[in-house]
């Protein structure tokens, strides 16, 4: 009997489904640390220049006032959102001074932690939120960890092909509470999955130890001040990464929207004796904005979520429960240093064949145990990826880990070429055939190449990276935008300026009523 994905791809092609793939729509969200000329956290504010980071549509904040992230606008085409991200870079280095962008996910020089400054977002009430989360996130998991950099793919499903697509699945659901349960089943696919990504796309085996000071690791270490995993890919998906103990104990259901929403809900209300003791306020001073497992939702670290656009002063869940899932953000993705941008357009062909394949895929409900598994089989491959004997081990998956990530391209192999045949090219399949070959050969992998580059040239990571760094600002910087594209940004730094004082004009109650309000939203409609 014929498997259900491939049933699903021909009866695609049948009826030219396939053609409305050509309208996915695609957006990057990057964020990259700044530094000194000798590779020190910088402790300048945000640059004026580059507008306000809490209103510009295209160049904030992150955790720290050092941490510049980059958000494209959403397109079709695969090669805009990329030519966007290098325009944002560009415009970014005519306005950076001597400053660097640092290229690599995992930071370096780390000095005392109150050293890494704390993004400011000016004095208006939802500037305050923003803010004193981050004096949360601090308190909660220390600062060292918000300094880890990644790029977050936002992509979507267009209408046209869920519009079929909920007929040929024969579904008596409403249209977008049909999405929402397609996109559910993606998600829960891609958990299963993703340590494929990881494994193919890592790029952070290696660190500083001024990272881990002050922490117990299973690290080696090279030229006295790298830390590394022989066969490690990404130190960021690791333990060492985004991890907490609250977190850990957190059960966060995907099988449908309303158990998704009701499990981070839940989170958001119930009070964590760790930090009822630390208390939201230490006299005036916002410590956390409450004394929950969750501050919000977005604290809840996952490499995927479903997203919604959301209004003004909207709650991330109230929005998903009011109009279903609109996209997803794949957050799994390191800063590849060998791209100029931190990933290439291969890697979004790949990750689109991959969000696909996900979704056509048959997804059942996952189990508290298969949760597990997942978690389990994600840090095998984190750690030790590229080690050639490597077994999944766990409960619910017992295969060397290259004959489970062959039986897996092998079926994207398929999904690409659907792609393909839509786009009348074959660069989706090219690029799955691509991977295969890092199977055989896991030398080829970015992980494994930047450990290559290390040990060939005797080189610690910091020198690595301050090399890698420099070269980026010099591409960037042989580059210069015309004086009418820079005009373009320049005006947009200006209105976002306008828009952050207009907002803090505009209140009218205090940031205690104001939080109040906000979390009032638990009932959502």
């Amino acid at each position: 009997m014929k498997n259900k994905l491939l049933h699903r791809l021909e009866t695609i092609r049948e009826v030219q489904l396939h053609q409305s793939l050509t309208h996915m729509k695609r957006g990057l969200e990057k964020e990259s640390l700044r530094v000194t000329p000798n590779g020190e956290l910088a402790q300048s504010r945000h640059p004026e220049s580059l507008g306000s980071a809490l209103t510009h549509q295209w160049i904030t904040t992150d955790y720290s006032e050092a941490l510049v992230e980059f958000i494209t606008p959403v397109f079709q085409d695969i090669k805009r959102p990329l030519a966007f991200l290098n325009d944002l870079h560009r415009f970014t280095y005519q306005n950076l001074n001597d400053e660097l962008l640092w290229v690599n996910s995992m930071p370096c020089l780390m000095g005392d932690e109150l050293s890494i400054p704390i993004a400011d977002y000016g004095s208006s009430n939802v500037g305050k939120m923003k803010h004193y989360y981050r004096h949360g996130l601090w308190h909660r998991y220390g600062r060292y960890m918000q300094t880890i950099a990644g790029i977050h793919y936002n992509v979507s499903i267009p209408e046209t092909f869920w519009s079929v697509y909920h007929q040929l699945e024969n579904s008596g659901e409403e249209l977008q509470d049909f999405i929402s349960e397609q996109y559910f089943g993606l998600i829960r696919n891609f958990l299963r999955n993703v340590g494929l990504v990881v494994y193919l796309y890592g790029a952070s085996p290696a660190v500083c130890g001024s990272f881990l000071k002050g922490r117990s690791h299973q690290l080696e270490t090279f030229q006295q001040h790298t830390c590394y995993m022989p066969y490690g890919t990404s130190l960021r998906m690791s333990d060492l990464g985004y991890h907490n103990d609250a977190q850990a104990g957190l059960k966060v259901s995907y099988n449908s929207l309303s158990e998704y929403v009701h499990s981070l809900q839940h989170a958001i209300r119930t009070p964590y004796p760790p930090y009822v003791e630390m208390g939201v306020k230490n006299g005036d001073q916002y410590q956390q904005l409450n004394t929950n497992i969750l501050q919000i939702e977005n604290e809840f670290y996952s490499s995927i979520r479903p997203k919604r656009v959301t209004r003004s002063g909207e709650r991330p869940t109230c929005a998903l429960v009011d109009r279903g899932v609109e996209y997803i953000e794949l957050r799994c993705v390191d800063l590849d240093p060998f791209s100029p941008v931190g990933i290439t357009e291969s890697q979004i062909r790949f990750l689109d064949v991959f969000a696909l394949y996900c979704l056509l895929e048959d997804s059942p409900a996952l189990t508290e145990s298969e949760q597990q598994c997942n978690i389990e089989n994600l840090q095998a491959i984190v750690t030790q990826g590229r080690d050639p004997h490597l077994r999944l081990t766990s409960k619910c998956t017992q295969a060397p880990f290259r004959q489970w990530a062959q039986e897996h391209l092998d079926k994207m192999l398929q999904v690409a070429r659907l792609l393909d045949q839509a786009h009348d090219h074959s660069a989706h399949s090219e690029v799955v055939k691509a991977q295969m070959e890092k199977l055989t050969h896991p030398e080829l992998t970015p992980s494994a190449r930047i450990m290559e580059t290390l040990f060939e040239q005797q080189q610690p990571f910091f020198e690595f990276a301050m090399n890698s760094a420099k070269a980026t600002a010099n591409h960037f910087k042989n580059q210069p935008l015309s004086s009418t594209e820079a005009a373009a940004f320049a005006k947009e730094a200006r209105r976002s300026i306008a828009a952050q004082r207009r907002i803090e004009s505009e209140d009218e109650i205090s940031f205690d009523q104001y939080l109040n309000n906000f979390f009032a939203q638990d009932a959502c409609s």
